[in-house]
């Protein structure tokens, strides 16, 4: 069932464009795909989702032609296995330390010959066994996307071993938690942060890795685009919010008393 449209534009070398996704509501879901996004990244590790909630999400992406990616809450095999059971086109995992790890995930999300993925043919990814075992095996093995965040010091320090590990599709930088393992917590364009950075985005280009970050602005996006970040995420759902309707209020200014 999972749409595989992010996966195949990389595949071209297009540049994707997403959002952290944070509220529970399908409409906005639905609003995101009609305005033109290629993909959601359903915010599992910063927002109170459950795992019905997901799923809904997920089925909401696919109805408006988008893929849907988790953040996962950790690495651990029952997080992975809902979100990719749910019929997700990939699963975005944060809070790792070393490659050694990372193929950990890889294992739990592919399986056999790839990895050991829990089989459970009864969920929604596998049409709810109405399906040819060994097309979806395939497919699920081939389609699925795996991201990591390299959003720590160790990560960083590993970047060329991170390059080297197979099926692992999206090296994402997060600078937020890689500015606070640096010793300098919220200030991203501190040049430790902004060394780190380019030590990434070098390596992965270099070993021909898709690179993922999350935009802010016009400025920042042209910038990741061209050094060959390909995988971005337009702020978030929240801070777009945020910014409409501060931009809203900001009309009634004049009109209130005492302005």
């Amino acid at each position: 069932m999972f749409n595989r449209k992010v996966k195949e534009k990389l595949a071209r070398g297009e540049a994707v464009f997403g959002t952290f996704f944070k509220y529970n509501s399908p409409p906005l879901v639905e609003l995101f795909g009609l305005a033109g996004f290629d993909f959601l990244i359903v915010d599992a590790e910063h927002s109170t989702f459950g795992h019905a909630d997901i799923e809904q999400l997920i089925r909401t992406c696919e109805l408006v032609g988008m893929s849907s990616i988790v953040r996962t809450q950790d690495a651990s095999e029952a997080n992975i296995l809902h979100a990719l059971d749910s019929g997700a086109s990939g699963v975005q995992v944060p809070s790792l330390r070393n490659v050694d790890q990372v193929r950990e995930v890889i294992s739990r999300s592919k399986y056999h010959p790839i990895g050991n993925r829990g089989w459970a043919p009864g969920c929604r990814a596998a049409d709810y066994a109405f399906f040819n075992t060994e097309e979806y095996v395939t497919r699920a093995n081939n389609d699925t996307l795996i991201s990591v965040h390299v959003e720590n010091r160790q990560m960083v320090d590993q970047i060329e071993d991170l390059c080297s590990v197979d099926h692992l599709d999206v090296l994402f930088i997060g600078t937020g938690d890689l500015s606070q393992s640096l010793g300098h917590p919220g200030k991203a364009d501190h040049p430790d942060v902004q060394a780190a950075v380019d030590k990434v985005i070098e390596a992965g280009v270099r070993h021909g890795k898709h690179l993922g970050a999350v935009a802010s602005n016009l400025e920042q996006l042209r910038g990741y685009v061209q050094r060959g970040v390909k995988y971005i995420a337009w702020q978030s759902d929240l801070v777009m919010y945020k910014n409409a309707l501060k931009a809203a209020v900001a009309h009634f200014k004049e009109f209130r008393s005492g302005s």
